[in-house]
């Protein structure tokens, strides 16, 4: 073989390995900064109602090392007054590991019990401030920005229920005026889109609107077998797995709400029959936790403190908003 032909093929033999290598190396380093610049997206796909085109608007895939303040703030108040039973930013009650918002049961320095409740803006009745002696509401005390309010779309949540006795989850919004008029569709619908009142069981899917004095109303995306009243609803529940992730999405259209549990339409879609409605109103979304026995008599039942020994939590994987295109 001509020498010079053999060398030649030789260089250009080990300019194509380098060439091969320098590719494999790019390819696996772009790789793994894509892998890291979508983080959970690729760990865990939203299961979107099909036969319908979305877009992605707003995320938290905690991803970080603490709690996002630009995209969540801490319920504190209830019906105006400071609830000793929420937890607020000084209790620790929210950890931000591996991927996940991890929401805990804390027991304080004073032995008293808290949990926490995320949201991403707040109802006005939250910050009305009684005043001592005569009640007035004057002057309402300074009020924060919401950090999201949203209309109409795709609504996702991939979550782990809490195991114990003694508290209860939910995924849910709300309007900042919910009940502030009889016109719900101004004033907004509360959509309980998932809530845990017991390990291993979800209560129906239900919307609230008008208050809460002799005009409130309700009506629950499963509408039969039973006709509800004011009790049945609550004991109406479904089985669930405590032990693994699952999806809670609602679907708010201007003709009504479609809930959907790990990809499957749970009831019907809602809002056109009796006294259903469909809020044209701007909400914001909770995610959130209650200790039991505290609205009754202001003490949490015996298992809260069970549930806090053993480490309980309400493990949430991501929340997400999409919008729908025509």
């Amino acid at each position: 073989m001509n020498k010079s032909f053999c060398d030649v093929r030789c260089r250009a033999s080990g300019i194509d390995l380098k060439m091969s290598l320098a590719f494999l190396l790019g390819w696996l380093l772009s790789t793994v900064l894509a892998m890291d610049a979508v983080g959970a997206t690729e760990r865990a796909k939203s299961l979107l109602p099909s036969g319908r085109e979305f877009k992605l608007v707003w995320q938290d895939e905690f991803d970080g090392d603490c709690l996002d303040a630009s995209k969540w703030s801490y319920r504190t108040n209830f019906w105006g007054k400071r609830a000793s039973w929420f937890a607020g930013p000084e209790d620790n009650a929210v950890e931000v590991i591996d991927g996940c918002a991890h929401l805990h049961i804390v027991k304080r320095a004073d032995g008293s019990y808290c949990s926490p409740q995320l949201q991403t803006g707040g109802l006005l009745w939250d910050e009305l401030d009684p005043k001592p002696g005569n009640g007035v509401v004057w002057p309402f005390r300074k009020r924060e920005p919401a950090k999201f309010l949203h209309r109409y779309g795709y609504y996702e949540c991939r979550a782990k229920p809490q195991r114990r006795a003694g508290w209860w989850t939910a995924f849910w919004m709300q309007s900042p005026m919910n009940g502030a008029t009889l016109d719900p569709r101004r004033s907004g619908v509360e959509c309980d889109i998932f809530e845990s009142f017991a390990p291993g069981r979800f209560i129906v899917h239900a919307f609230h609107y008008n208050g809460c004095g002799p005009e409130y109303k309700r009506f629950n995306a499963q509408r039969a077998p039973y006709t509800p009243t004011p009790d049945s609803a609550w004991r109406v529940t479904y089985p669930i797995s405590t032990d693994e992730f699952h999806v809670f999405g609602l679907l708010w259209e201007p003709d009504g709400y479609t809930v959907y549990v790990d990809g499957k339409q749970s009831g019907h879609k809602v809002g056109k029959l009796g006294d259903e409605v469909v809020s044209e109103t701007e909400e914001f979304i909770l995610v959130s936790t209650e200790l039991k026995g505290f609205r009754k008599d202001g003490k949490p039942v015996p298992e809260v403190a069970a549930a806090y020994a053993a480490g309980d939590e309400f493990t949430v994987d991501w929340v997400r908003v999409y919008d729908l295109v025509p």
